[in-house]
This record gives structure tokens, sequence and C-alpha cells, in this order.
């Protein structure tokens, strides 16, 4: 416990020293809930075109922060020798993944609270009812999404083209799950994809406890479909994950 409290300790001191990460991963989502209320204006789901946006860009957090902010943190250090020098220390390597791990979430919960604190202030947007359903739905989608981050990092094949590959999954993805606005004017084939995206059903049950006044416990599918993919996820992760540079 000891080793795991000194290294969630660096990793929150790295994230915030960064700016790069700062920006990215945590100041984004909140650029993006002003713009998009600057421009969005009238009702989205039968509520203020803010509270829907809110509620979007919750669901774009934990996707930019527990899978995009993740891998790419996870990427640079694997291809900048990290990673191996720390499998060479007596820091043992799931203490270090869990210390990561908290890190990111630590990040999107202060990232959350921002966000309803930003909306108050622009839109005056309501506080969450049910605040427990929220927290277990904003934890579920984040152990989620990073159980898919770390599977990601198996796929990526140099620190250069991190980015690109993070932002061509993340983009698309929010797009096309209703993140940044109603999908139901999209041609169907694109709403068919993103149907089957683990981020739809996230923003799903964001809506249903936010917007709606449900618990998340009245979105049983919802609930198996994140578990599901973060199974996978970590399925993957197990099998592809490395903690040395690719070497060639």
């Amino acid at each position: 416990m000891r080793l795991f409290r000194h290294q969630l300790r660096w990793e929150q001191t790295v994230f915030w020293r960064s700016r790069e990460s700062a920006v990215f991963v945590f100041l984004f989502p909140l650029l993006l809930f002003t713009l998009l209320t600057a421009v969005y204006t009238g009702h989205i789901y039968g509520h203020p075109a803010s509270w829907a946006l809110l509620a979007g860009m919750l669901a774009y957090g934990v996707a930019n922060t527990a899978f995009a902010g993740l891998a790419l943190i996870i990427v640079a250090r694997r291809e900048t020798g990290i990673l191996k020098r720390i499998r060479g220390t007596p820091l043992p390597p799931a203490t270090y993944l869990a210390a990561v791990l908290t890190s990111i979430m630590i990040v999107f919960a202060l990232q959350t609270a921002a966000l309803f604190v930003l909306g108050r202030l622009l839109k005056s947007t309501p506080w969450p009812g049910h605040l427990v359903s929220l927290v277990l739905a904003l934890a579920l989608g984040g152990a989620a999404f990073a159980g898919l981050g770390l599977a990601l990092t198996g796929f990526i094949r140099s620190l250069e083209g991190s980015s690109a590959v993070v932002n061509v999954l993340v983009l698309p993805m929010a797009f096309l799950s209703g993140s940044f606005g109603p999908t139901r004017h999209y041609p169907q084939a694109l709403r068919a994809v993103g149907d089957v995206l683990p981020l739809k059903y996230f923003l799903d049950a964001i809506n249903g406890i936010y917007l709606h006044g449900q618990e998340l416990w009245d979105k049983p599918m919802n609930v198996a479909v994140l578990a599901a993919w973060g199974a996978l996820g970590i399925a993957v992760a197990i099998r592809k994950f490395r903690w040395e540079p690719r070497e060639g």
C-alpha cells in the first residue's frame, strides 16, 4: 500500500506538470462544452440543450480521459523505455498499473466536477439528482474504457502515431454516439455503427440518470454491454500488453 500511495502521488505530479496532458485530457471536454453550448439552442431530448450537452461531455470525457489519455500515457512510457525500467525496480507491475489507473480516474472525477460547475455557471444546468447512480455509472464507464485503453496500447506501434490513432477512434466514436448532439438525423448507416459502440450505451445510461431521473439499475442492458466491453478490453490487454518498446 505504501508503494501504491507513493506511485499515485508521482503519477498525479507528472500529469499536472505536463501541459499537453492537462490541455488534451482535462481541459478539452470543458472547452468543447463551452463551444457547443454557444452554438446549440432550444431543446434536446425534451430538455434545454445545455443539459443534454453536459451529459454528452461526461460521456466524451470518459472516452477522452480513461481511453485515449490512458493509452497515450502507456504508449509514451513504453516507447521511451520507462515501462521496461519500472519492471526492473522493486515496484510490482500490478501496483504500478493500479496507480496509473487510479490517477486517471482521479483526473476524470475532477473533470466531471468541473463540468458540473462550469455548466452551472454558464447555463444554470442542474446538479445531478441521483448522485449514487451517476457515480456508479461514471465508475463503470471509466473502468470499461480504461480496459479498452490498455487493450489499444497493444496495437499502437509507435509513439509518433499514437495521437493520430486515438483521435481517429475517439472523435468519430463521440460523434456517432451522440456526445456532440442528437443523432436522429444521421443517415441510417451511421446510426447503425453508433448503436454498437460502447460510448452509445454509456451516454444512454448518463442521459437516463441526469436528464430523465432514472437509476443506473433501470438500464440493465447498458450495464451489461459496458461490462462486456470492459471485460473484452481486459482480455485483449492480457494478451497484447507489452512492457518493452517495439524493436525496429
